[in-house]
């Protein structure tokens, strides 16, 4: 057998479609598919990676939401004491320095009727979401 190297291991002897080191294992080109559990696990892989990095928005997102809640409703607290006498200063102005202690803006601020005021704050701080914002109104009890 001339230009055959017969001790390379793709070269011996073997029954037609198996692999030399392998018996089991097939390797003709009747088995298209070889490799592709490969290519599943990695879809697999990203898909849940992918799955995964969206929790984390929604969860962050929530989390950003509730701090711009809490922020709106102590200062509208704060404004609603200014408004009505029990603590110094101007409604607005009160509401945009505890806005502004709780890392937020105040966007808006009105003084409602029977001594109530209404404030939308919005977070400094942003998400890849979108801004967070909240929105509060308080007055004297009832």
């Amino acid at each position: 057998m001339k230009g055959k190297h017969r001790d390379h291991p793709d070269q011996r002897d073997h029954p037609e479609g198996q692999h030399p080191d392998h018996p089991d294992r097939q390797d003709s080109p009747d088995h298209p598919e070889r490799g592709s559990g490969t290519v599943l696990a990695a879809g697999l892989a990203m898909v849940v990676i992918m799955a995964m990095v969206l929790m984390l928005l929604l969860a962050q997102s929530a989390v950003m939401a509730s701090r711009a809640a809490a922020a709106a409703d102590l200062a509208a607290l704060a404004a609603a004491d200014a408004l009505r006498g029990l603590t110094s200063g101007e409604p607005c102005a009160v509401a945009a320095a505890v806005a502004a202690r709780h890392a937020a803006t105040l966007v808006s601020c009105s003084e409602g009727a029977g001594q109530t005021v209404e404030v939308r704050t919005e977070l400094i701080a942003r998400t890849m979401l979108g801004p967070a914002s909240g929105q509060a109104r308080a007055g004297p009890p009832p």
